[in-house]
This record gives structure tokens, sequence and C-alpha cells, in this order.
């Protein structure tokens, strides 16, 4: 594929919302790698910790130069006193993520990372969904990242969160290296367009997430997932309808998304998550994909009329 890289995500290894075995764990991420995938995404609120250590287990056999290792800071992971938070992750150890997006909190959160992961250094450390905690977040958290930045622990800093508007405020006000931004530009939701633009003028990277919209895009039949939660009756007659329109151009509806994912220029990473081989070989399959400027037309008159 031409343009943005492929990248894995391991939220889905770390059990979201069903188990997964370890043994597919470890078959999914060996996969990405046979089919060329490099980047590898992850962060302590995955699995409660599980998405670093599966992450990092099959990691350790391959050498750490050829590869880019991103996780996140801004939860530290501790025993809870008295009845435990609700989880989407099933069955994870028991320590829960808790918020702390102090300098120190920072410097413990990216400690812990090191160990569970197995590794002296990370690539990539992005603060994670601060959208609560903006004043902290500008005053302790990336003047902490910015530091071990200098000192060599840290290659590139970034933030990572499902909102565009502060992260669009962050790129202004911070000298961040890149921004993950989950499900604001897909075919459905074209709401991060100013932060991509913003990020392509300042020279910001844009990694990608939730190209599917957590569901929806992948197959908006059965139990389709928008957001994180049940579709719409209404978003998902307009993905059943843009199926149908792929589907007179020759091409799915999950191909169609991927593809859109790397069509801006800011972009520099499309993230994908996966529980099976089988699921990686499809993700690939779809970024290899043709789609043709006339659906690409087409597409963007069913959004401008919705």
């Amino acid at each position: 594929m031409n343009g943005p890289r492929l990248g894995l995500g391991t939220a889905p290894l770390a059990n979201l919302y069903e188990a997964v075995s370890e043994d597919a764990a470890t078959a999914t991420i060996e996969a990405a790698w046979d089919h060329g995938i490099r980047f590898f995404d992850t962060a302590p609120q995955y699995g409660h910790g599980l998405g670093e250590i599966r992450l990092g287990r099959v990691l350790a056999r391959r050498p750490r130069d050829e590869y880019v290792l991103c996780s996140k800071v801004g939860r530290l992971l501790r025993r809870t006193e008295g009845p435990r938070p609700p989880s989407a992750f099933v069955d994870p150890p028991d320590v829960d993520p808790a918020f702390d997006f102090t300098a120190d909190g920072v410097r413990r959160s990216l400690d812990e990372s090191l160990v569970r992961l197995g590794v002296d250094r990370l690539d990539v450390v992005h603060l994670h969904d601060p959208d609560h905690h903006e004043r902290v977040a500008l005053e302790e958290s990336f003047p902490a990242l910015i530091r071990l930045r200098d000192e060599g622990v840290i290659d590139r800093i970034g933030c990572g969160m499902n909102q565009w508007r502060m992260l669009t405020r962050f790129v202004e006000r911070v000298p961040l290296d890149c921004v993950l931004l989950a499900g604001r530009w897909t075919l459905l939701d074209r709401s991060g367009e100013e932060l991509l633009e913003t990020c392509a003028d300042k020279g910001v990277e844009v990694i990608l997430g939730g190209v599917f919209n957590s569901g929806l895009l992948a197959d908006p039949t059965g139990r389709p997932t928008f957001d994180y939660s049940a579709a719409s009756p209404e978003i998902v007659d307009l993905a059943s309808r843009m199926a149908r329109v792929c589907a007179d151009f020759g091409v799915t509806l999950p191909a169609a998304a991927v593809r859109f994912a790397t069509r801006h220029r800011a972009v520099g990473t499309v993230l994908f998550g996966a529980r099976t081989p089988d699921e990686i070989s499809a993700d690939v399959g779809f970024a290899r994909s043709t789609v043709p400027d006339e659906l690409w037309e087409a597409i963007d008159q069913m959004v401008e009329i919705r």
C-alpha cells in the first residue's frame, strides 16, 4: 500500500468486550508481523495491563529497532478498595486504571509500561484521553513528556483522544510530534477535518484509529455498534446505503472505510484492531483495495445530504 503505514491496535487482544486466549492473541500479533506491520499501539488501560503484557511477550522475539512501539500515559493501574468499577474488558487482572495526569503520574505510568512491555524505551507516548483534565495536561503532563523526549527516553510525544477540538488546541499550544484521533475521520464522521488540516499545516502526524467507527463500517448488519454503543436506526440506514453504493462499484464497505482513512495528507498511520489472524489478513486486504474516484463522489454526496 502506498501512503500511510498500517498499525495494530491491541485493545481487542486485551479482552475488549470478549475474551481472547493467549494463543489467539499471540497468533494475531505474529500474523500482523508476517504481513509487514511494524507499528504497534497499546495502553495501560487495555485489559488493565494485559494488552501491554501480551504485546511485549511477542515483540521480545523481534529486533527492537525493527518496529515502532506506542503506549500511553494518564492512567495508573492500582488495586481498588471495595467493589471494582465496571470495565469494558473481560476478566482483567486485579488492578484498575485510575486517572493521574500529574508530572509524577506520567513518569510512573511510563516506568510501569516499560516493565509490562519488557523494553527500555518507547518510540511514541500519547497522553491518553485528558478530556476532563485539560489544565493539568497543559501545566504538568505535556511538560513532563517534553522533558522525557529531551532526555531521549521517548522519541515522539502525542495525545490520543476521541474528540478533535481539544486535540486541536493541544496541537496549537504544545510542540507535539503526532496525535491519535479515533473515530472522527471516517466515512460516517468527518468532524475531525479541522484538526487534520491544522496538523498538516504544522507537520504533526495524524494516527487514525476507529476507522470502522467501532464496528458499523465493518458490518452494518446484525447488531452494529457505532462509537462503542448500539447504532441508531438512522446511522445504520446510512451505512447500509453506503454499502450498496460500494457494491455497485465492486468495492466492499470496510475496504472503502480503510481507504478513506488514508486519503488525507496529514494521516501517517492507520490503526486496526483485530482478534484473529484472519482479521489481520482482511484488514491488510482492505488497505490494498482500489477505490475509483466516482465512489468517493457518490459517498461524499450521501454525507452532505444526510
